[in-house]
């Protein structure tokens, strides 16, 4: 049986990720901090259900608790580890940028180390397409610069990229870092415009629409994104996986991989998606752009494509529509 560690395993795209290996027979031990950035119930029901598979066991702990992180990798002896965990929320990394280094930098930094010692097949880590920063060339590639970093939230993600290519080259594990785009869907988090969009809409109240709806996002249905993190777990960097067009470092066992859609999509237009999907109006407010936001994201995916013949496919007006049947059914049901 494979043995998978996987750390934020009460947060949104943990525990789908989690769900997905149980159901392919995994055993998944899971770690997760039970942070209150946002409502801590939703954290703990994602949890319950994963304790609904014989297979789960997890740890709720902090990341800056490296002892605690430690025992739990060893004792999970796993063949793989993905790391999810992390303090997200580019406005809130303005507000609070230390919870942003405790987690993100010396959190990863202490899971890094429990790797070291536990030594799997594969460590795969979170990143964002948020450090692409003020690169305008698109649709991004993972061979752009990625220097120009706009928020705090993504300047500690890129120092976990560069942190993890050190560590990979000086100690020869494997690692894959995985740069998401606007992850949405079932059991989102409810900072996140979809969620905030729906219940907004529903209850008639306005929402805000930055930069006066000219912002363009690659929205990623998270069963699409967690499909492409099951099948990037086989691809180990320097392993006979190299591709043409790789991101592969050539000094270690190292590489980025963008996992997206492909498609760019106005907010405007998915705001409408919303409305289809709800039968309501939404009430706009319109807004100048925020501190330390992108006018737009778009992925180039054709390395993930290459590597594991996988491409995210999931219709946005599907993929909404799935969520607004959620969220009814979990707030108004």
């Amino acid at each position: 049986m494979k043995r998978a560690f996987i750390t934020g395993t009460a947060g949104f795209i943990g525990f789908h990720l989690a769900e997905l290996l149980l159901q392919e027979g995994w055993e998944v031990a899971g770690y997760d901090g039970m942070t209150d950035y946002y409502n801590v119930t939703l954290k703990h029901q994602r949890h319950d259900m994963l304790r609904q598979h014989a297979r789960f066991t997890a740890t709720e702990a902090m990341l800056e608790d490296a002892d605690t992180l430690s025992k739990a990798v060893e004792n999970a002896q796993p063949d793989i580890i993905v790391h999810l965990a992390a303090q997200a929320g580019v406005r809130y990394s303005i507000e609070n940028p230390r919870a942003y280094v405790e987690a993100n930098i010396i959190g990863s930094f202490n899971l890094m180390e429990a790797a070291l010692s536990a030594r799997p097949a594969h460590l795969l880590m979170a990143s964002t397409s948020s450090v692409y920063g003020a690169n305008t060339e698109m649709p991004y590639a993972e061979p752009h610069k990625a220097d120009t970093q706009m928020s705090f939230y993504a300047a500690t993600k890129k120092a976990n990229e560069a942190m993890a290519h050190s560590w990979a080259h000086i100690h020869g594990l494997p690692i894959t870092m995985f740069r998401f785009f606007t992850v949405y869907g079932p059991w989102g988090r409810p900072d996140m415009a979809l969620f905030k969009f729906t219940k907004a809409i529903l209850s008639g109240q306005p929402i805000d629409v930055y930069n006066h709806g000219q912002m363009w996002r690659d929205f990623t249905y998270v069963d699409d994104l967690v499909r492409a993190i099951r099948r990037l777990i086989d691809a180990v960097p320097g392993q006979g996986t190299e591709v043409e067009g790789d991101s592969l470092s050539p000094i270690a066992p190292w590489r980025v991989v963008n996992i997206g859609n492909s498609t760019k999509v106005r907010l405007e237009d998915f705001i409408d998606a919303i409305e289809a999907a709800t039968g309501k109006p939404a009430i706009r407010n319109y807004m100048d752009m925020q501190p330390g936001d992108v006018p737009a994201t778009w992925a180039d995916a054709s390395l993930l494509r290459a590597l594991t013949g996988y491409a995210p496919q999931t219709e946005l007006s599907d993929g909404v529509a799935r969520f607004v049947d959620w969220y009814k059914g979990y707030h108004c049901g």
